[in-house]
Protein backbone atom coordinates (compact mmCIF):
# COMPACT_ATOMS: atom_id res chain seq x y z
CA UNK A 1 0.00 0.00 0.00
CA UNK A 2 1.24 3.30 -1.14
CA UNK A 3 1.86 6.12 1.72
CA UNK A 4 0.25 9.56 1.05
CA UNK A 5 3.49 11.94 0.54
CA UNK A 6 3.28 15.80 -0.78
CA UNK A 7 4.40 16.11 -4.36
CA UNK A 8 6.51 18.73 -3.85
CA UNK A 9 6.47 22.21 -4.21
CA UNK A 10 5.45 24.11 -8.02
CA UNK A 11 6.46 26.87 -9.85
CA UNK A 12 3.24 29.27 -9.65
CA UNK A 13 2.27 31.17 -13.29
CA UNK A 14 -0.11 33.30 -14.87
CA UNK A 15 -0.44 33.35 -18.94
CA UNK A 16 -2.07 36.92 -19.09
CA UNK A 17 -4.47 38.04 -22.59
CA UNK A 18 -5.34 42.38 -22.18
CA UNK A 19 -5.32 44.63 -24.96
CA UNK A 20 -4.73 47.94 -22.94
CA UNK A 21 -1.55 48.20 -21.27
CA UNK A 22 -2.84 50.53 -18.68
CA UNK A 23 -4.61 47.57 -17.19
CA UNK A 24 -1.52 44.90 -17.56
CA UNK A 25 0.50 47.38 -15.55
CA UNK A 26 -2.20 47.33 -12.75
CA UNK A 27 -2.93 43.78 -13.17
CA UNK A 28 1.27 42.66 -13.50
CA UNK A 29 1.51 45.26 -9.62
CA UNK A 30 -1.39 43.34 -8.48
CA UNK A 31 0.09 39.99 -8.82
CA UNK A 32 3.44 41.02 -8.02
CA UNK A 33 2.11 42.29 -4.73
CA UNK A 34 0.28 39.11 -4.38
CA UNK A 35 2.10 36.57 -5.25
CA UNK A 36 6.07 37.69 -4.99
CA UNK A 37 8.70 38.77 -7.22
CA UNK A 38 8.81 37.66 -10.77
CA UNK A 39 11.21 35.22 -11.98
CA UNK A 40 10.84 35.17 -15.48
CA UNK A 41 8.19 37.34 -17.72
CA UNK A 42 8.14 37.21 -21.31
CA UNK A 43 7.27 40.03 -23.98
CA UNK A 44 4.09 40.45 -25.51
CA UNK A 45 2.83 38.85 -27.92
CA UNK A 46 0.08 39.05 -30.42
CA UNK A 47 -2.72 36.71 -29.30
CA UNK A 48 -4.98 35.58 -32.51
CA UNK A 49 -5.83 32.05 -31.75
CA UNK A 50 -9.38 32.18 -31.09
CA UNK A 51 -12.11 35.83 -31.53
CA UNK A 52 -13.46 34.53 -28.21
CA UNK A 53 -12.25 36.92 -25.61
CA UNK A 54 -11.73 40.41 -29.07
CA UNK A 55 -15.83 41.70 -27.52
CA UNK A 56 -14.53 41.64 -23.89
CA UNK A 57 -10.68 42.39 -24.37
CA UNK A 58 -10.93 44.58 -27.34
CA UNK A 59 -8.51 44.12 -29.87
CA UNK A 60 -5.46 43.32 -30.78
CA UNK A 61 -4.80 41.10 -28.07
CA UNK A 62 -1.84 40.36 -26.35
CA UNK A 63 -0.54 37.65 -24.21
CA UNK A 64 2.45 37.67 -21.56
CA UNK A 65 3.09 34.99 -18.95
CA UNK A 66 4.74 36.06 -15.41
CA UNK A 67 6.53 33.22 -13.49
CA UNK A 68 6.78 33.68 -10.13
CA UNK A 69 9.63 33.12 -7.71
CA UNK A 70 7.67 31.81 -4.40
CA UNK A 71 6.82 28.15 -4.95
CA UNK A 72 3.99 27.28 -4.19
CA UNK A 73 2.15 23.94 -3.01
CA UNK A 74 -0.04 22.43 -5.83
CA UNK A 75 -3.50 23.02 -3.91
CA UNK A 76 -2.97 26.39 -3.36
CA UNK A 77 -4.03 26.56 -6.90
CA UNK A 78 -7.55 26.66 -6.05
CA UNK A 79 -7.10 29.92 -3.90
CA UNK A 80 -4.48 31.76 -6.40
CA UNK A 81 -7.43 31.30 -9.15
CA UNK A 82 -10.24 32.60 -7.14
CA UNK A 83 -7.49 35.69 -6.62
CA UNK A 84 -6.96 36.56 -10.20
CA UNK A 85 -10.99 36.04 -10.88
CA UNK A 86 -11.35 38.79 -8.40
CA UNK A 87 -8.49 40.75 -10.39
CA UNK A 88 -10.44 40.43 -13.05
CA UNK A 89 -13.74 41.53 -11.82
CA UNK A 90 -11.87 44.18 -10.02
CA UNK A 91 -10.85 45.29 -13.74
CA UNK A 92 -13.92 44.80 -15.41
CA UNK A 93 -16.09 48.24 -16.94
CA UNK A 94 -19.70 47.75 -17.26
CA UNK A 95 -19.67 44.11 -16.83
CA UNK A 96 -16.90 43.24 -19.27
CA UNK A 97 -13.23 41.77 -18.27
CA UNK A 98 -10.76 44.20 -19.55
CA UNK A 99 -7.72 41.63 -18.66
CA UNK A 100 -8.00 37.80 -18.54
CA UNK A 101 -5.70 35.68 -16.14
CA UNK A 102 -4.80 31.96 -16.28
CA UNK A 103 -3.06 30.84 -13.37
CA UNK A 104 -1.52 27.60 -13.39
CA UNK A 105 1.48 26.10 -11.96
CA UNK A 106 4.38 24.16 -13.46
CA UNK A 107 6.26 20.79 -11.83
CA UNK A 108 9.45 18.86 -12.70
CA UNK A 109 6.35 16.33 -14.96
CA UNK A 110 3.52 18.79 -16.23
CA UNK A 111 1.94 22.02 -16.46
CA UNK A 112 -1.15 22.54 -14.63
CA UNK A 113 -3.76 25.33 -15.70
CA UNK A 114 -6.71 26.47 -13.17
CA UNK A 115 -10.14 26.74 -14.92
CA UNK A 116 -13.71 27.30 -13.35
CA UNK A 117 -14.66 25.24 -16.35
CA UNK A 118 -15.75 21.09 -15.76
CA UNK A 119 -14.88 19.30 -18.90
CA UNK A 120 -14.65 15.61 -19.09
CA UNK A 121 -10.79 15.99 -18.92
CA UNK A 122 -10.78 18.17 -15.92
CA UNK A 123 -10.34 17.21 -12.12
CA UNK A 124 -12.66 19.04 -9.46
CA UNK A 125 -9.99 20.70 -7.14
CA UNK A 126 -12.29 22.37 -4.43
CA UNK A 127 -14.09 25.50 -4.34
CA UNK A 128 -15.75 25.30 -8.07
CA UNK A 129 -11.98 25.37 -9.65
CA UNK A 130 -11.17 22.52 -11.82
CA UNK A 131 -7.23 21.53 -12.80
CA UNK A 132 -6.08 20.57 -16.33
CA UNK A 133 -2.77 18.95 -17.55
CA UNK A 134 -2.21 20.72 -20.29
CA UNK A 135 1.40 19.89 -20.73
CA UNK A 136 3.44 16.88 -19.59
CA UNK A 137 7.34 16.16 -19.69
CA UNK A 138 8.54 13.44 -21.82
CA UNK A 139 11.97 12.53 -19.96
CA UNK A 140 13.45 10.21 -23.69
CA UNK A 141 12.34 13.55 -25.54
CA UNK A 142 13.14 16.14 -22.84
CA UNK A 143 10.08 18.26 -23.63
CA UNK A 144 6.83 18.71 -23.17
CA UNK A 145 3.83 17.46 -24.92
CA UNK A 146 -0.01 18.60 -25.31
CA UNK A 147 -2.67 16.35 -24.61
CA UNK A 148 -5.86 16.31 -26.62
CA UNK A 149 -7.66 19.13 -24.91
CA UNK A 150 -3.95 21.78 -24.66
CA UNK A 151 -4.66 25.39 -26.01
CA UNK A 152 -3.08 25.84 -29.24
CA UNK A 153 -0.83 28.65 -28.19
CA UNK A 154 0.23 26.30 -25.54
CA UNK A 155 0.98 23.80 -27.84
CA UNK A 156 3.31 26.06 -29.98
CA UNK A 157 7.43 25.73 -29.86
CA UNK A 158 8.04 28.86 -28.33
CA UNK A 159 5.18 28.22 -25.63
CA UNK A 160 6.81 24.95 -25.05
CA UNK A 161 10.58 26.53 -25.16
CA UNK A 162 9.18 28.90 -21.99
CA UNK A 163 7.89 26.30 -20.21
CA UNK A 164 11.40 24.16 -20.52
CA UNK A 165 13.28 27.27 -19.36
CA UNK A 166 10.95 28.21 -16.38
CA UNK A 167 11.23 23.90 -15.64
CA UNK A 168 14.99 24.57 -15.53
CA UNK A 169 14.35 27.48 -13.10
CA UNK A 170 12.68 25.00 -11.18
CA UNK A 171 15.33 22.16 -10.73
CA UNK A 172 17.40 24.90 -9.60
CA UNK A 173 15.10 25.61 -6.42
CA UNK A 174 14.23 22.15 -5.87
Amino acid sequence: MGKPHSPGPALLFTGILYSENECFEKTKKTLLDLFGPSLMETSPVNWDHSDYYKEELGSPIKRIFIFFGNLINHEDIVDIKLKTNSIEDSLSVDGKRRVNIDPGYLTLANVVLATTKGYSHRLYLGKGIYGEVSLLYREKDRTFVPNIFTYSDYQEKNCIDMFLKARGFLKLKK
